[in-house]
C-alpha cells in the first residue's frame, strides 16, 4: 500500500455504481458495513453520473424506484465527484474512472463487472446476496 506525503497509508479509493447504490434495499445489505469489513479505512466515491441515473429510475413505479431512492440517500454518504468522461455510457464512465484513479469497483452488473476484470479492475460484488467480496482484476 502506498503512502501519503505525511507517511499514513493511502485508504482504498472505492467506486459504487448505481446497482451497488440500490443493494440495501434490495437485499437488505449494508454496504458501508461491508466495506469497512473487506478494507477497513476506505474512501466511497460515486459518480455524478450515477447519481443522474438514479434519479432517472426514482421516476419509476415498483421495486426498482424504491430501491433507486433508497440508492439516492445512500450515495449522500460517498463522495460525489465528475467522472471527467465524455464516453456513451455510465458504465464505461465508471469503468475509465476506476482505471484512471486506481478504484475498485462496487457492482453487482455482471457485465460491467466482467468488463472490469478484463481491464484488471479489482470489483467488488454481492455473494449469495448476503455478503460482498472482492474479486481481483
Amino acid at each position: 500500500m502506498a503512502a501519503d506525503r505525511d507517511g499514513s497509508p493511502d485508504r482504498v479509493k472505492v467506486l459504487l455504481d448505481a446497482n451497488a447504490l440500490m443493494m440495501p434495499a434490495q437485499f437488505g445489505v449494508d454496504i458501508y458495513e461491508e466495506l469497512s469489513l473487506l478494507f477497513g479505512d476506505y474512501e466511497a466515491i460515486t459518480l455524478e453520473d450515477v447519481v443522474g441515473e438514479l434519479a432517472g429510475l426514482t421516476r419509476g413505479r415498483g421495486r426498482d424506484a424504491a430501491a433507486a431512492r433508497v440508492g439516492l440517500a445512500m450515495a449522500e454518504r460517498s463522495r460525489v465527484l465528475p467522472s471527467g468522461s465524455l464516453r456513451r455510457s455510465v458504465d464505461e464512465r465508471v469503468a475509465e474512472f476506476a482505471e484512471r484513479e486506481g478504484c475498485v469497483v462496487v457492482t453487482n452488473d455482471r457485465h460491467l463487472r466482467n468488463a472490469l476484470l478484463d481491464r484488471g479492475i479489482d470489483v467488488v460484488s454481492m455473494r449469495k446476496q448476503k455478503k460482498l467480496e472482492l474479486i481481483r482484476g
